[in-house]
């Protein structure tokens, strides 16, 4: 054996290009057979859906992983060419998890259909089964973002993808295609055409060939919703002063939320307002607030170039926000002169304390500092996050510390308390995924997340207990509250902090509220990972911060924290 060797290793060292010929060919058939078993099992494609054109993306684009995709078939857009970086704005990454069986044999259309029928019902609570309707690969039935998933696709996956962009529809295709649109341009069809079953879903229709399986998504927000990029934000009345609220109108026969979005974006305004056949463009302002919202019926006026749009009336309009970015709150700068006081921007971890702290400097102008150093969010724009935590040249100072000593190093505290079971969560998320990404499956279901809830948890509870027994000039921030009433909540924070700010600022900010750390609720769980102790033991623990609050004469923790 040894002089076969020998004899072998003398061939390839006195013919080198034969050695490496045979490397090349070994490689070659290696790659051959890993491509082979990428492809086993793919659906069958039509020439004009594996069509490369109607897939790519911008040059330079952005591509991110959806899943197991082997089939190259990313996004695509449902318009003009001209209009994609608009409309059409870079999809999130998908869930993380095992791959689940493949579909088998279940007898035939009806049965499937009658099996999907059966998970339908149970998804009412979050989207309502309207049919299965005929789809056409050159004149799409719901023509916003697509995206593809050859072998983990599931209904939730789809629904939950675009309601997060804030469509009214989705739809499912070949049992591994996710469209969303605003409306339905398509024929209703019979559902036994509906027969393919979801490539991640067992028991489930996701669409047939050319046939989508369409759900009407009941939004929890309707302020979430959007017009591609456009975010609704909503009914209004006509301001007193319509053309100093704002400032750009142009008449519009045809009108169509399409046409005045782009209006509006061409000529730079964050909002177009829509008004029967009359776009108006501007800032939202003390005049034009966006804060008192009407019945959407008011402004339930069809477009006249859009039949399923509303395009609102002379008396009330339809405002949406567009992708330009409101400019008046995006300054900052260090302090011009060393504050004489330090103001902590205290929280349990995963409070929410970052997002405090982009709408700080937002409304503030100046930045805000750690008690730690993170490079990670001094890259991100947090310039304050390289300065010591003494400097006095930053407006507040984050931390997580609890204890006597760490406290009574600050003069005043902005003290952010957080639902625990969403604080939990988040943290996890942080400590494992980073600022906006997510924790793996595996470390959910693994020792990491009950070991965590136990050292973690009872954390919750002390760190506010320690903030209102050492704190001094203590206000209490709940994070919910500055969720659902920025401009009220962030007014009082800006106040703690001495600094005067207009109006126009605060309305600036509610505009661009969400920053680059606001985690995308696509990788949500499916499931509660808490148990029936753990929830014992938190409980427990919100009835004492509870307690605690209303013994200082402050507002009790909201009513969302328990029961859960």
């Amino acid at each position: 054996m040894a002089k076969l060797w020998f004899k072998f290793q003398r061939y390839f060292r006195r013919k080198p290009v034969r050695f490496f010929t045979f490397l090349v060919l070994y490689l070659t058939a290696g790659s051959l057979v890993f491509l082979h078993s990428g492809f086993v099992g793919q659906p069958a494609v039509s020439q004009n859906q594996a069509s490369p054109a109607a897939g790519v993306p911008a040059e330079g684009a952005e591509l991110p992983f959806l899943g197991d995709l082997r089939l190259g078939r990313g996004f695509r857009d449902a318009g003009e060419a001209s209009s994609l970086a608009r409309r059409y704005g870079p999809w999130f990454k998908a869930k993380d998890g095992s791959e689940r069986t493949k579909l088998g044999d279940y007898g035939g259309a009806w049965s499937r259909a009658l099996k999907g029928r059966i998970v339908r019902e149970k998804e009412e609570e979050r989207a309502k089964y309207i049919g299965c309707y005929l789809d056409d690969t050159q004149s799409r039935a719901l023509r916003g973002v697509s995206f593809f998933d050859y072998k983990k696709m599931t209904i939730f996956r789809c629904q939950d993808n675009c309601a997060e962009r804030g469509y009214l529809y989705a739809g499912l295709e070949f049992g591994a295609e996710c469209y969303c649109g605003h409306k339905i341009q398509a024929t209703n069809v019979s559902e036994a055409e509906c027969d393919m079953g979801c490539k991640g879903e067992r028991g489930s229709v996701c669409g047939g060939a050319n046939r989508l399986s369409v759900y009407r998504l009941q939004l929890a927000q309707e302020s979430a919703r959007r017009y591609g990029s456009a975010v609704f934000r909503g009914c209004f009345r006509r301001p007193d002063n319509l053309s100093l609220a704002l400032p750009v109108t142009a008449a519009m026969p045809n009108m169509s939320v399409d046409k005045c979005v782009d209006l509006c974006t061409e000529k730079e305004y964050p909002l177009a307002a829509l008004a029967g056949t009359a776009c108006h463009c501007g800032f939202p302002t003390t005049r034009f607030p966006l804060h008192e919202r009407e019945d959407e019926q008011l402004c339930a006026q069809k477009c006249s170039a859009e039949e399923f749009e509303s395009c609102g009336t002379p008396r009330y309009f339809i405002v949406y926000q567009t992708q330009v970015q409101d400019n008046r709150c995006m300054d900052r700068r260090f302090l011009p002169a060393k504050s004489k006081q330090l103001i902590a921007l205290a929280s349990f971890p995963g409070a929410g304390n970052t997002w405090a702290r982009h709408l700080i400097e937002l409304a503030t102008g100046f930045y805000t500092g750690s008690y730690y150093f993170d490079g990670s969010l001094y890259n991100k724009g947090f310039k304050g996050e390289r300065d010591h935590w003494r400097s006095g040249r930053t407006i507040c100072i984050k931390t997580h510390e609890s204890g006597q000593k760490e406290i009574e190093a600050f003069d005043a505290a902005i003290l952010l308390i957080r639902n625990p079971y969403k604080a939990l969560m988040a943290e996890f998320n942080r400590k494992y995924g980073g600022h906006i990404g997510f924790a793996a499956h595996a470390h959910w279901k693994g020792k990491e997340w009950p070991e965590f809830v136990r050292n973690y948890a009872p954390w919750w509870a002390t760190h506010t207990l320690d903030w209102l027994k050492f704190g001094k000039k203590v206000l209490v921030v709940h994070f919910e509250d500055l969720k659902q009433e920025l401009f009220v909540q962030l007014g009082r924070m800006v106040s703690l902090l001495g600094v005067a700010v207009r109006e126009d600022r605060l309305l600036c900010v509610e505009g661009q509220k969400d920053g680059n750390f606001k985690r995308s609720g696509l990788r949500k769980l499916e499931y509660d990972p808490y148990t029936a102790d753990m929830h014992k033991v938190i409980s427990a623990y919100i009835k004492m911060v509870d307690a605690a609050l209303k013994g200082r004469n402050l507002t009790g923790v909201p009513n969302d924290y328990y029961p859960r």
